[in-house]
């Protein structure tokens, strides 16, 4: 199981404008993390939306974040992205989700896949694009 290309894709176009810090052209930010163009921009689109980047028309104009990088988490690009992160379309956001018996209420399974995806959206909520810029030295 891993996350989408296009999630991943946002993920550095976000660590990109995090670590710049300043406004930032499309061409150059899908040039820097090699991603097409067209796939950027679409990206973006859905970044602005969600009020994580901010676009500027214009001469002057490009993407930036829309708040700090310390105020911006992977959880937050993800959702942007995909929506809430759940192990399972069983659980639902609150209550059952779609059961893969047709069956209500809740079961072992269902109960499980629950806590885990708690665990995982807990510790993507604790890492902001501030503490990505400020511990890793890679590209």
């Amino acid at each position: 199981m891993h996350i989408t290309q296009e999630t991943d894709y946002a993920l550095r176009i976000v660590y990109c404008l995090a670590k710049s810090e300043k406004r930032r052209d499309a061409r150059s930010i899908s040039e820097e993390m090699c991603v097409t163009l067209r796939f950027s921009l679409k990206i973006l689109g859905k970044l602005v939306s969600s009020g994580i980047v901010e676009s500027y028309k214009g001469n002057r104009g490009g993407y930036e974040l829309a708040r700090p990088a310390c105020e911006i988490t992977m959880k937050d690009v993800i959702e942007a992205v995909e929506g809430p992160y759940r192990l399972s379309r069983c659980i639902g956001e609150e209550g059952a989700g779609e059961c893969n018996r047709g069956m209500s209420g809740c079961c072992v399974f269902q109960t499980v896949f629950r806590q885990i995806s708690d665990d995982i959206n807990r510790q993507l909520a604790a890492v902001n694009f501030q503490m990505l810029t400020e511990h890793c030295n890679c590209k």
